[in-house]
């Protein structure tokens, strides 16, 4: 089968590997119809070193069941699922508790590990836990929405849920990503009362607009900073989304916050040491956030993109085949594209 092989550093080929197929018998073999490249996938692409095996990417991905192994229980041939981006049994502690991306059997997908789904096919460990039927065809027009299921607005809810966004609150996006863009839409949903998106681009601006945001600073840094203090009278915002994972943006982020205020970080950060620190020990904010247990929040976030209510697949502004992917990746680290979808 073909798939998307990650060389090192800017060196992304479509190449043949060997097939998908059953190895454990917790194990389903699913064909991909639609799969996407992340804006973490970007950190690789530009930073990863050279390597003589490389490894298959792609963590997020709808698709068929064509196979399943002799212990999957719940999930069948022929069911189209949602595949989130980290597999996990379902069973143990940390999946009750609603956090299957620190399941005591699980992992990411993408890995040297484990290959990932920008492929023709994808072998999906621990299938009864990991995978989300849903009782749509595998070309309704939603799946660009559901895709979105599989990371992007589960991680952007999850940006919102840690910064403790509610009714009345005045939030602030960092990041106008798909991620940030996704934020903006979950924030809309939990109630929050002024939306402040932090970003460039124009098009992507416009998106948060349409999405809910009400307000935009364009500037970084301590213009940014001033800004936002100037449009939430001087105290800042109660709910941050951090939405990038560079310092600069966990700076802002921290400093944009109003005392006893909270920070949702979701932007796999770059550096094991967290900036600004103490302000945030001084001003009495709460930081939380990390992976994004999407499998958790699919079940709620669902009946808002089947009935309509949240449009996240509207994040996806180029739709490319298999082969285009190693411009796929150029196009959105050029900023030339917001997420690209890849339909095999």
């Amino acid at each position: 089968m073909r798939a998307t092989v990650m060389y090192g550093a800017g060196d992304v080929r479509i190449e043949n590997v060997p097939d998908a197929r059953i190895i454990e018998p917790t194990d389903a073999v699913v064909t991909v119809t639609r799969a996407c490249i992340c804006g973490s996938d970007l950190w690789p692409y530009q930073k990863l070193k050279p390597s003589d095996t490389g490894r298959v990417m792609g963590h997020e991905a709808i698709g068929v069941v064509e196979a399943v192994g002799s212990e999957v229980r719940k999930i069948r041939r022929g069911d189209v699922v949602i595949m989130p981006f980290a597999f996990s049994d379902g069973t143990c502690v940390f999946c009750h508790d609603g956090l299957q991306t620190s399941c005591v059997h699980g992992g990411f997908f993408g890995t040297t590990e484990v290959a990932g789904a920008q492929a023709e096919a994808i072998r999906i460990p621990l299938a009864d836990g990991t995978l989300f039927p849903v009782q749509v065809d595998k070309d309704d027009a939603l799946m660009p929405s559901l895709l979105t299921l599989s990371d992007v607005m589960g991680t952007g809810h999850h940006a919102a849920v840690s910064a403790k966004v509610g009714p009345g609150k005045i939030v602030a996006v960092v990041g106008d990503g798909a991620v940030g863009l996704c934020g903006v839409i979950a924030t809309r949903r939990l109630g929050a009362q002024q939306i402040i998106i932090l970003g460039r681009h124009a098009d992507r601006i416009a998106l948060a607009r349409e999405f809910g945001a009400t307000d935009v600073v364009s500037g970084r840094g301590d213009e940014a900073v001033e800004r936002v203090r100037a449009l939430t009278g001087g105290l800042g915002a109660h709910s941050v989304l951090e939405c990038v994972g560079l310092d600069a943006a966990m700076t802002t982020a921290i400093s944009v916050a109003r005392p006893g205020g909270a920070v949702g970080r979701v932007g796999v950060p770059q550096n094991e040491m967290m900036p600004a620190s103490q302000p945030a020990f001084y001003s009495n904010i709460s930081v939380s956030g990390g992976p994004a247990p999407v499998r958790a929040y699919i079940e709620e976030l669902l009946p808002d993109v089947l009935n309509g209510t949240i449009q996240p697949g509207r994040v996806f502004d180029r739709v490319i085949g298999l082969d285009d992917v190693p411009g796929g990746y150029r196009a959105m680290n050029d900023r030339e594209a917001i997420k690209v979808m890849v339909e095999p």
